[in-house]
């Protein structure tokens, strides 16, 4: 059962702001009865909305590949759009999503981009000649999402070093008409993760993405995860901190059983602690920055490729554009990070 005395307007308002609202037609199913009936209307209409517009995501999924296999090219569907795949259709709607991620391997992007544009899209946003990270974020005006084209997994190349290539980890499956590859679970599981965790700095910043905490632990109650297999494609010291910071978080906030192997390590419980002091306590996101130089020297390993401990030379502070850059996005507001 609920708890008696909730205030609902700061329950709701955290939900929109983590984007899980959609999420909460679980619990409004179950608890209807003893439930505000704003509360109970208000998460049925958003849920209602989500699930109009997540099918017409999925449409527009199915167009896309029917056209990019139309140029010999079978791409692999990330995050949401893997969901959107493999995902019951009565389950279709918990998730709020604003893109559709798709990747090909580097030597098709050039077809792919091309067999996007032959049924209308055009461009918005593309990755410029120096980034490390190629993309291409391609959108129609009467689409209700962009597509978000990749070469490669999200996350830095060298967190990959030891599960290799993502079609490794993938399985070939009908989408409607059309092709693709899907990611395992396990696979799907650990992209989510060094996402949240690397590409979105939630790691170095401290920040919790609550809507990829609850697609993990759907994940994992639909698929049964295997958290050791995902243990066994971790290499190095930053990476295994960082993945188990994100049980803990899974674990503690919503209850899934998570190995205790995975979850009792020193750094990662420090993050944690970190992570719900700073969503309490906004003004804390600053001076925990500190708390960086607890895997500063992972960090310079992983990205030198050393795997060895102890290595002399790997220890400094971190540069100044890169504390800068922290600091920034320490103290701006972004959608669906708390």
């Amino acid at each position: 059962m609920p708890p008696v005395e909730v205030e609902w307007t700061s329950v709701i308002g955290l939900a929109n702001q983590t984007l899980t609202t959609p999420a909460l037609i679980d619990f409004v199913d179950q608890f209807a009865s003893v439930l505000p009936e704003d509360v109970c209307t208000y998460i049925r209409q958003i849920h209602r909305r989500n699930v109009l517009r997540n099918d017409r995501l999925a449409n527009q999924l199915e167009e896309a590949v029917i056209a990019i296999n139309g140029q010999g090219v079978t791409p692999v569907l990330l995050k949401g759009a893997a969901t959107l795949a493999t995902a019951p259709v009565e389950r279709r709607g918990v998730r709020l999503m604003s893109d559709l991620d798709i990747m090909v391997v580097p030597d098709e992007a050039e077809r792919a981009v091309a067999a996007l544009a032959a049924i209308g899209y055009e461009i918005h946003d593309q990755a410029r000649p120096e980034s490390r990270r190629w993309y291409v974020e391609l959108g129609r005006p009467r689409d209700v999402g962009t597509i978000d084209l990749q070469r490669a997994a999200p996350g830095p190349a060298y967190l990959y070093a030891g599960p290799g290539h993502a079609l490794n980890h993938c399985v070939p499956s009908l989408l409607g008409r059309g092709r693709v590859y899907v990611p395992t679970p396990t696979y799907r599981a650990l992209m989510l993760i060094i996402h949240d965790q690397f590409q979105d700095y939630g790691y170095w910043l401290g920040q919790l993405d609550l809507r990829h905490l609850v697609e993990l632990r759907d994940l994992s109650d639909s698929e049964g995860l295997d958290w050791q297999d995902l243990a066994s494609h971790v290499s190095g010291e930053l990476m295994k901190n960082a993945v188990e910071t994100q049980l803990l978080a899974l674990a503690a906030l919503l209850g899934v059983d998570i190995p205790r192997s995975m979850r009792t390590r020193l750094i990662p419980r420090l993050q944690f602690m970190r992570q719900l002091m700073q969503a309490r306590f906004p003004a804390t996101r600053v001076p925990f920055l500190a708390m960086t130089v607890l895997d500063l020297r992972s960090y310079r390993r992983a990205t030198s490729g050393c795997t060895q401990t102890g290595r002399p030379g790997l220890w400094s502070v971190p540069r100044t554009d890169t504390l800068q850059f922290l600091l920034r996005a320490a103290t701006a507001v972004r959608v669906g990070k708390v």
